[in-house]
């Protein structure tokens, strides 16, 4: 028994699409008892409300639903994607790691075996985040786009004959053909196209019927089968047909109308197919960051074992330069660990006895003994993993635009013909059934969605090509749907909105030294040093012309500094603490100058010659040349902008004022980078994430729209859909308003498309017959289809052309 005095939520199966769950919604409704039921096909869930007192079981309430059909109310943890209940069904808010395969299009539909999804039709993609380690992942992957191609090709290389058959009259060599057999030719070319190129089409289209989920196939279907179904009768039994329908004294066909749109369609999912082919890739890039095996060190002695034989209290040896294998405490030994694929801060941490360490990140010159703590799933790595492949599986396409038309147009359609049908048979003149059928079909041929098919993808396409001249990469095209309708952009601080490497911002030389010979001296030695900071010395001196002499003797202490002699002199160049060891201690004047450095948001470096201080150093993260004015055109399209950074406080809020941020949160985690894209978005804001590292990759996916930076990680840019070539904040103005202008073309395309069936429906049904006598043949219906797509393809066409925002240089 249940009496919930709150909503009981519990899972629902056997849902198949929204008209399931509104079904269900109704017959539960309808229960005494029951307040109110409010059922989601996505996730599959139903929440009650029931009257105070009543004793209702899940056993009553699935059998007071039994007339409904075959749907099962069951507890929500017992809603699994492996249940025998339905092939392919919609799981839960989470759906398990382990689910192989997922639609694109919508949300929570997982399977463990491949097939098509019952409420869009689209086949189901392999689940990158279950499939990436399998050795089979690659290959069914690249089989899948390879028989799409196929299946395109072949209907476009005998569809376009069919189409020059179709134009005769207008075709050199081609008029001469006896006009029965330029038919009997297109029938020979279209019946492949459509029985073998529209089967899966006819399928998909007969599904979304029986779920009473209408959308895109079911136009495809209908208006193919109307198309191919009369030509068929037309050529075959003409007689069927009266005579005034005849064109130069023959029945006319349209199997080049038939046979283009499925070649049309299939060239549509081929590119679909192929922007989605990269779905996994994240997810293996984030896999490669983990070594394939470890150091154990046991009572035996140190041995390399595989990454899968590691357990917790495990103690392993991380080498200098290698990457640590899982996440642990350090137990003996120092170094200096690379941690920005997780906080995007440049500067490596120093690791001592004590010390935690993460998987993935990347060791310095020391090593150490860690003791693993967690491997495997548990890791922060494999958390990673987890995010990224979760938000991926839930984006919604710029496709459902057109499919939330069609589900009302399609009823429209239809009820259409039928209709026409019906008014013919009635009121027509003779032949009435033979008048009757050719308005119907003539209705069903001029709503064909072949104008409707193009109207988004061919404003992608455009929007695609134009975005690469102008250093946008597009990888997904419903990025262009999400960054078109973002209200707030948040923007991670290495690396996107700075530079991603320290810089020399201030330098100080003590008196009797010259600053042009400490430099050389320091840069000498650090020139020897794989630490970031060096590269900064190195950099610094080669930009002043200064020379760089040769160190010996050279010795790096992690974490602290490094020395070596240079000539006759002997450098010591790091912290305060390090010099102070060598008995050597920074001038008042130079920590004064060093603490208004480290306000400023700098890192402190000192350098020594000989038993002498000689200079102090400030480094920073330098912003990015192009940031600012980018940032003012972005707050001029109306954009919030926001800062979230694993970074120090101090630093990220210098760059903040600097940048007058909106907003800027520092110290996140990878996780609670992600959590604060979801709060926004619970907050109803629409947002966009830009960043460049491993450590941006899980918001980078959660976010509505992901940007990455062209100079940033590959995991990055393979989770993003937008990647800016040239890592430049000013491409990502230019990305907001070529997305704008896309979905503003795409809104446009689909006017065209409705606008010709708004008008030519009515028109071929024979509404003007009784004022005019015009009845719409077939063949004018055919070619107000092609002006329509005529239409659609001119104006996605201007997306060439269309001036974007661009900000100043500066």
């Amino acid at each position: 028994m249940n009496t919930p005095e709150t909503p009981w939520v519990v899972g629902v199966r056997g849902l198949h699409c929204d008209g399931c769950a509104r079904r269900v919604g109704e017959a539960l409704s309808k229960i005494p008892g029951v307040n109110r039921a409010a059922v989601t096909f996505s996730p599959a869930r139903a929440e009650l409300e029931l009257q105070p007192g009543t004793g209702l079981s899940l056993e009553q309430l699935n059998a007071a639903m039994a007339p409904v059909g075959e749907y099962t109310l069951v507890p929500l943890t017992d809603l699994r994607p492996d249940e025998p209940a339905s092939n392919v069904h919609a799981a839960p808010l989470e759906p398990p790691l382990t689910a192989k395969y997922f639609c694109p299009m919508c949300e929570g539909v997982v399977s463990d075996v491949p097939g098509d999804c019952p409420k869009c039709g689209m086949a189901l993609e392999r689940n990158p985040a279950a499939s990436a380690e399998g050795d089979d992942a690659d290959s069914e992957a690249a089989a899948e786009l390879s028989g799409i191609a196929r299946r395109s090709w072949i209907c476009a290389a005998l569809a376009l004959p069919c189409a020059a058959l179709a134009m005769g009259a207008h075709l050199p060599g081609v008029d001469r053909l006896d006009h029965s057999l330029s038919a009997w030719l297109q029938f020979a070319l279209s019946a492949p196209v459509v029985l073998w190129g529209g089967w899966p089409f006819f399928v998909r289209g007969w599904r979304s019927i029986v779920h009473r989920s209408p959308n895109m196939f079911t136009l495809i279907a209908l208006g193919v089968a109307a198309a191919f179904g009369f030509s068929v009768v037309a050529l075959i039994v003409p007689e069927w047909l009266p005579a005034s329908a005849r064109v130069g004294g023959h029945q006319p066909v349209y199997f080049e109308a038939a046979a283009v749109i499925i070649a049309l369609v299939w060239l549509g999912q081929w590119l679909e197919a192929r922007a989605r082919a990269a779905t996994g890739g994240a997810i293996k890039a984030l896999l490669g960051l983990a070594p394939r095996t470890a150091h154990r060190v046991t009572d035996a002695g140190e041995e390399e074992v595989p990454l899968a034989e590691i357990a917790r209290g495990d103690i392993l040896r991380v080498r200098p330069g290698e990457q640590v294998p899982v996440d642990g405490r350090v137990t003996e030994g120092a170094s200096a660990v690379d941690e920005s694929m997780l906080t995007g801060e440049p500067m490596p941490v120093a690791k001592e006895p004590g010390s935690g360490a993460t998987a993935g990140t990347m060791n310095g010159t020391g090593s150490f003994l860690l003791r693993a703590e967690r491997v495997g799933r548990e890791t922060m790595l494999a958390q990673i993993v987890a995010l990224v492949g979760e938000a991926q599986r839930s984006r919604a396409p710029i496709q459902s635009l057109a499919d939330r038309v069609a589900a009302w147009f399609v009823p429209a359609v239809v009820a259409a013909a039928i209709i026409a049908f019906t008014a013919w048979m009635l009121l027509g003149p003779e032949p009435r059934f033979a008048s009757a059928l050719l308005a119907a079909v003539a209705v069903l041929i001029i709503a064909c969605p072949c104008a409707l098919g193009l109207a988004t993808p061919m404003s992608v396409m455009v929007a695609v090509g134009r975005g690469a001249r102008e250093g946008i990469l597009i990888r997904r095209a419903e990025s262009l749907q999400a960054l078109a309708a973002v209200d707030t952009i948040v923007f991670d601080k290495t690396g996107t909105l700075t530079e991603g490497r320290p810089v020399v911002v201030g330098m100080q030389v003590v008196e009797g030294f010259a600053a042009g010979s400490v430099l050389a001296l320091v840069a000498a030695v650090e020139s020897s040093s794989e630490h970031p900071l060096a590269g900064a010395f190195v950099r610094a001196a080669r930009e002043r012309s200064v020379a760089i002499g040769a160190v010996e003797e050279f010795e790096a202490s992690p974490g602290g500094g490094v020395s070596g002699r240079v000539g006759d002199e002997r450098v010591l160049v790091g912290t305060s603490a390090f010099l102070q060891k060598h008995r050597i201690v920074p001038s008042t004047a130079l920590e004064a100058d060093a603490g208004r450095w480290r306000e400023s948001g700098c890192t402190v470096v000192f350098a020594a010659v000989g038993d002498q201080i000689a200079a102090g150093f400030g480094l920073r993260d330098a912003i990015k040349v192009g940031t600012p004015a980018a940032l003012t055109q972005l707050r001029a399209l109306g954009l919030r902008c926001v800062m979230l950074t694993g970074d120090q406080p101090e630093s990220a809020q210098r760059v903040a004022a600097e940048l007058r941020l909106d907003e800027v949160q520092a110290g996140l985690t990878p996780a609670e980078k992600r959590q604060a894209i979801l709060q926004m978005k619970a907050a109803g804001r629409r947002v966009a994430m830009a960043g460049d590292g491993v450590n941006d990759a899980p918001a980078l996916a959660a976010a509505d729209a992901g940007i990455a930076m062209g100079t940033g990680t590959d995991v990055a840019m393979q989770t993003a859909g937008i990647t800016l070539v040239k890592g430049d904040l000013r491409g990502l103005v230019r990305a907001v308003s070529l997305a704008r202008a896309t979905m503003g073309n795409i809104r446009q395309n689909l006017f065209f498309a409705f606008a010709y069936n708004a008008v030519g429906v009515p028109l071929a049904a024979g509404a003007l017959y009784p004022v005019f006598g015009w009845l719409l043949s077939p063949m004018i219906a055919s070619a107000a289809m092609s002006l329509s797509s005529v239409s659609v393809i001119g104006n996605a066409l201007r997306l060439r052309t269309l001036k974007l925002a661009e900000p100043p240089v500066g």
